[in-house]
């Protein structure tokens, strides 16, 4: 069984039900019962704040940024660009200049694949990515070593879902150009030891991308301390708005990088012989970019900040480890996903009982849950399963919503015997 850490001692304890009342949807029913929300993973539900900050732009200053002079621009310019400098205080990024937004994590990744990877990765290269990743973090390396003639090596994972540090090293030559690695699996919950993975990438003098797409609202990352290259987050899993994604990139890289996209905004000139580029970050943000998003992810990453990590880690860290007791419990139930280090995720198969037909009897019982592949086939490919059940916890959840949980699964298990 997978060991979680005590709670740390003289730390506050999170009043979630305070929590809980910042989140309008929680309060609805679906089929008549309380919603139960075990989807976080997927995306978390959004505060009221978010939700205000989104209508505020809209109803009170409306306007583009960086190209009026008239006061609805230059109000909706700094609120934008004072996101921009929240989200990079929440990564302890050294400049907002290395904060780029884009749509969600899988554009941040292209953004990368394309502008880094097409400058620097040709014929014979290699690209280092690991057995847990996300489809998107691997199809646009699989695009870019197609197109370049490159090859795209997977470092392997052991049957408990944790990367094999030695085999990933052993990976590492004068052919890499880049690693990327998930911080934290999806469809696991594993939280892989990334400060060691950008060491050992160093050593060898290749930079590494970090995705941090589940991480990212489960605990504080600090691109400083894990001197990564790159850094990529979506904002619609830390409590934000969909349609915002976030790049943090080393200055020096972002600066040598060609742009991704070309249009509006990212110019410093425009002739028909030639166009130049605009200074960072807007060199990487073409076109009108989600106003609204960025301010509300602003949002959003501030009211984390208020609630603080030290409680939200240890509440979901005790989730965590009931969860984990009380699905155990269930017989035939099959924990998958069981790294010494993971944080709420709990995926699991249920004997004679596929996952998508578990999902259908639990939601009428109103709990949401999702099944399938997570957008992780070759994790599930490892594994020898072609699906799972996933149960993903965030700091509004509580003990008595993964109670409810087991109840339905008894439940599923009476229909299906």
């Amino acid at each position: 069984m997978t060991t979680v850490a005590a709670r740390p001692r003289g730390l506050p304890v999170l009043d979630v039900a305070r929590v809980r009342a910042d989140f309008p949807i929680l309060a609805r029913q679906i089929h008549g019962k309380p919603l139960v929300y075990l989807d976080n993973a997927a995306t978390t539900q959004k505060p009221r704040c978010v939700i205000d900050a989104i209508s505020s732009y809209y109803t009170d200053y409306n306007a583009n940024v960086h190209r009026g002079v008239h006061e609805l621009s230059a109000v909706a310019s700094e609120a934008y660009e004072g996101a921009r400098q929240k989200v990079a205080a929440f990564f302890n990024a050294p400049s907002p200049r290395q904060i780029i937004f884009t749509r969600n994590g899988t554009e941040s990744i292209n953004l990368v694949a394309h502008a880094f990877g097409r400058s620097r990765v040709g014929a014979g290269d290699e690209v280092l990515i690991s057995a847990m990743e996300h489809h998107s973090n691997i199809v646009p390396w699989q695009l870019l070593c197609e197109e370049r003639g490159a090859r795209l090596r997977v470092a392997p994972m052991d049957d408990r879902g944790e990367l094999m540090l030695d085999e990933l090293e052993a990976l590492l030559t004068e052919r890499t150009k880049i690693v990327a690695v998930t911080h934290m699996s999806n469809a696991l919950g594993t939280v892989n030891p990334v400060e060691e993975i950008v060491r050992a990438a160093h050593r060898h003098g290749v930079p590494v991308l970090i995705d941090g797409s589940q991480a990212a609202y489960h605990m504080p990352v600090d691109v400083q301390a894990l001197d990564c290259d790159f850094y990529v987050a979506t904002g619609h899993k830390i409590y934000g708005p969909t349609g915002m994604g976030v790049l943090y990139g080393r200055e020096s890289l972002l600066e040598s990088m060609p742009p991704f996209l070309g249009g509006g905004d990212m110019i410093s000139s425009v002739t028909f012989e030639k166009s130049t580029w605009n200074t960072l970050p807007h060199k990487f943000e073409a076109g009108t970019p989600d106003i609204s998003g960025a301010i509300a992810l602003g949002v959003a990453v501030d009211y984390v900040q208020s609630i603080g990590f030290p409680q939200i880690t240890a509440h979901e860290r005790d989730l965590l480890e009931y969860g984990t007791a009380a699905l155990s419990s269930v017989s035939g139930l099959r924990l998958i996903g069981t790294a010494r280090r993971k944080a709420s995720i709990l995926s699991f198969v249920l004997d004679g009982v596929h996952p998508h037909d578990i999902g259908t009897i639990v939601d009428r019982d109103g709990i949401a849950i999702r099944t399938g592949h997570h957008c992780a086939q070759p994790v599930m490919d490892r594994l020898g399963i072609p699906a799972t059940a996933r149960a993903s916890l965030a700091m509004y959840n509580t003990r008595e919503e993964i109670d409810a949980l087991v109840r339905s699964l008894e439940r599923v298990k009476e229909i299906f015997t």
